[in-house]
């Protein structure tokens, strides 16, 4: 079985906690399934389960390199000597990350998040479409702030061929 979840701003990506915060046994009660990967706390979208083991490790795996396809909103404009820096890989704490494809974009047709990101009427916005073939703690977060444009908003669209679609925030779909 395969679970395709949309998992909404502040979900932690497991099904218990020790503290007050949104899990996903909130949203999915389906027993058996593991998350094939994460997303951070305040990070949105595509999120993978499965009762398969073998199957959860070829997705979750880095050495499988599975793509992962996030629209990122930055603080600022990213110029491209920023963007080429990104598609070399950037030199993290953790070592060098493998290199991205990015591109700008517009503001992908998504839903509102709540709460709503911070506006600043003098420093503009802008959206990546980035894809990763890693997963690091926090590594789309670390690689837009390390050439200069923090990450405001995250959401994951694509894990390998599996998409996010038009899954309602909140919601799965099962196969």
């Amino acid at each position: 079985m395969i679970i395709l979840f949309n998992k909404p701003f502040r979900v932690l990506s497991q099904f218990t906690t020790d503290s007050n915060k949104s899990v996903l046994a909130d949203y999915i009660d389906i027993p058996g399934v593991y998350c094939a990967g994460r997303l951070d706390f305040d990070s949105e979208g595509l999120l993978i389960l499965t009762d398969d083991g073998k199957l959860q490790q070829r997705i979750a795996n880095p050495a499988y390199g599975k793509e992962k396809g996030y629209w990122v909103q930055v603080e600022g404009e990213p110029g491209k000597d920023e963007l080429a820096a990104l598609r070399r890989g950037v030199v993290l704490k953790d070592g060098k990350t493998r290199p991205a494809t990015v591109e700008q974009i517009v503001l992908p047709d998504i839903w509102p998040r709540t709460p709503p990101i911070r506006e600043r009427m003098n420093i503009p916005t802008s959206w990546l479409n980035l894809v990763i073939t890693e997963g690091r703690n926090r590594q789309v977060r670390r690689m837009t702030a390390h050439i200069g444009y923090p990450t405001l908003r995250l959401i994951r669209y694509r894990v390998g061929d599996w998409l996010l679609g038009d899954i309602p925030v909140g919601e799965y779909v099962a196969s």
